[in-house]
């Protein structure tokens, strides 16, 4: 069904590619990314304060650390970042033997391990994979073969990996186990219909269903990973929707993320917002917490 649920502008702010929104309970703050500008965004609730950190390398993902630093999935490998001075300290970077490749979505599981995926700059099929990085920073290949490695997502239970390689239109499933971040038994949890857009990034609520962006398809929907079935359509009033977050302070407020990159003038005029950090506020459902990383070393 079409849900009424109506959308707010929260920045006039207006990225190419706006990515990978990251709630930070903490600090009543909301992140995200502009992929290539290279820039994270911040906006508090406390004070509606808005700021930009220009990174100067493309950015595909951030994560919150438990020390207040970010994890980056950066064109040149993964890093952290401070958050006030914006110094980047580079730690690895698995695929610098390829560098037609950059780095797209990733995210934490519960326990604090970095997941993130690349694709190729041409978007060429199979020339991606997902790694996780393990609390000691060493990364290791989970999926090969990816073509434009996008939304992560585990259960509330943490049994379950939801994950999302767009042009496939499927998520898949697989068992998860928390304590090694091993993953088995992949299987098709829904299959999306081509008229509905690119499956992008997504989230899970506490109910255990999962929120997907659709890339063209001007919608987030909420889906039944258990049946495949869509429950929900958020609207919206941009065809490239990227990503989705829930925050505010009883994570009911669904934050989405938009793009211009890929519009034609034409739809640029039609599309005005495009690019936009949307929120729906008081959505009715409720987010999982967000997962930061921690490490075994003070690095």
């Amino acid at each position: 069904m079409t849900g009424d649920l109506a959308y707010e502008v929260v920045v006039p702010h207006r990225c190419l590619l706006g990515e990978g929104p990251v709630w930070d309970a903490q600090m009543n703050t909301v992140c995200w990314v502009d992929i290539p500008n290279g820039e994270i965004h911040e906006f508090s609730l406390t004070d509606n304060g808005f700021r930009t950190m220009a990174i100067k390398d493309k950015i595909g993902a951030i994560a919150l650390c438990t020390d207040g630093r970010f994890l980056a999935a950066l064109k040149s490998g993964f890093a952290f970042i401070d958050r006030q001075n914006g110094k980047i300290k580079l730690i690895d970077h698995p695929e610098a033997h390829l560098p037609g490749n950059r780095f797209n979505d990733g995210k934490c599981d519960a326990v604090g391990r970095f997941w993130a995926g690349t694709m190729a700059l041409s978007e060429e099929t199979g020339a991606g994979s997902l790694y996780m990085i393990e609390n000691d920073l060493s990364a290791t290949v989970k999926i090969k073969g990816v073509s434009i490695s996008n939304g992560l997502a585990w259960s509330p239970d943490n049994k379950i990996m939801y994950y999302i390689d767009t042009p496939t239109f499927e998520v898949v499933a697989y068992d998860y186990d928390i304590q090694t971040g091993n993953i088995a038994n992949k299987r098709v949890a829904i299959q999306i219909p081509e008229k509905e857009g690119f499956p992008d990034g997504m989230t899970i609520d506490m109910d255990g269903m999962l929120w997907i962006a659709h890339w063209g398809g001007s919608q987030v929907a909420r889906w039944d990973p258990d049946t495949g079935a869509k429950l929900l359509t958020v609207q919206l009033p941009v065809a490239h929707v990227t990503s989705c977050t829930f925050g505010g302070t009883h994570l009911n407020d669904l934050y989405i993320t938009s793009a211009r990159v890929g519009l034609s003038e034409k739809q640029l005029i039609e599309q005005p917002l495009a690019g936009s950090l949307f929120v729906v506020r008081n959505c009715g459902f409720r987010g999982m917490e967000t997962a930061a990383f921690h490490y075994k070393n003070n690095i």
